[in-house]
């Protein structure tokens, strides 16, 4: 995964059952995708896919809806108690679910996680408040810090680099655990001077403040970055281009993940056959509807950022297509 291209790997976990013939009259399924906060590219990439899983609801009978969420690990978290079909999580927070590692260190490895595919690259932005005249990363110490908040991918990662850093929660004079909807209007209204974001681009998240308050996007490079993108799989260097937002109008050095889609292996595999053909059947439409999407090629969706197994219904259509044998 060491290009963070967007990688739509095996597309689609859980939703539910789909009988390929099925009369339009057919008991209706329902099946719902986990996405984030509803500023951020999870909640709109989840609407996209319901969206054409639901144009054909008629022949196989699943009606998707999405649902707003923490995140990463409280998706994972959650399919795990059965509770949600599909759920997006960053790649690095699979990696360690079905390791049993990081954040899953305590409750076990997710023996059930299954990977659908891969979407598109996250990289990890941090913004800072205009007036902050911050720099580099190293400048927040002893500011005001959105951490983000437990059970979120960005916060797992948040806290994997200030552990290579050598850095504390309490190296901040403020250490915010603030939902990813709230951090832009804390920034603008000076009641934090910065966050840690893990998202698509171009993102609401990050386009309003710097719209509203020109906020500042700051560069995340040095021996500790440079440390953790060689010693993990699921890490890879990336830069959110210049002008992409308002007032930013140089170049901004990261690193970061990829979003994944995935379900249980307890989703029915007709049900996630459903879904990756909805995707694939219609995929010139589904790179358009963000523009986050616009990237994505089947090559890379099937295989980056995948750690856990390809559930069955997802490689049954990979196969179908060629794309894994």
């Amino acid at each position: 995964m060491k290009k963070l291209t967007a990688c739509l790997s095996a597309v689609a976990a859980s939703a539910a059952l789909m009988a390929p013939a099925a009369p339009a009259h057919a008991q209706q399924k329902f099946m719902t995708i986990g996405t984030g906060g509803v500023t951020g590219v999870y909640y709109a990439a989840g609407g996209a896919i319901c969206r054409l899983v639901n144009k054909d609801r008629a022949k196989h009978g699943i009606r998707c809806s999405v649902e707003s969420t923490g995140g990463s690990v409280f998706n994972v978290n959650t399919i795990k108690a059965g509770e949600l079909d599909l759920g997006f999580t960053q790649s690095d927070v699979q990696f360690n679910a079905v390791k049993g590692v990081g954040q899953f260190k305590d409750s076990g490895a997710v023996s059930d996680l299954r990977a659908v595919f891969a979407v598109h690259p996250e990289p990890f932005t941090v913004v800072a408040r205009k007036e902050a005249n911050i720099t580099k990363f190293e400048d927040f110490k002893g500011k005001r810090f959105n951490v983000g908040n437990p059970g979120s991918g960005t916060r797992a990662s948040m806290e994997e680099l200030l552990a290579g850093m050598g850095w504390k929660l309490s190296d901040f004079s403020l250490a915010s655990e603030l939902k990813a909807d709230e951090h832009g209007p804390a920034l603008c209204d000076g009641k934090i001077d910065g966050f840690f974001y893990g998202v698509g681009h171009p993102s609401a998240n990050i386009q309003d403040p710097t719209t509203s308050c020109g906020a500042k996007l700051v560069s995340l490079t040095g021996p500790v970055v440079d440390k953790l993108v060689a010693d993990k799989p699921y890490y890879a260097k990336v830069t959110i281009p210049a002008g992409l937002y308002p007032n930013n109008p140089q170049p901004t050095n990261t690193y970061g993940v990829v979003a994944t889609v995935v379900a249980s292996a307890k989703t029915s595999p007709d049900t996630v056959y459903a879904v990756v053909k909805a995707v694939f059947d219609n995929f010139d439409e589904f790179k358009k509807l963000h523009p986050a999407l616009a990237n994505l090629n089947p090559e890379n969706m099937v295989k980056d950022g995948l750690s856990a197994p390809l559930h069955e219904g997802a490689a049954r259509f990979y196969k179908e297509k060629g794309w894994i044998k």
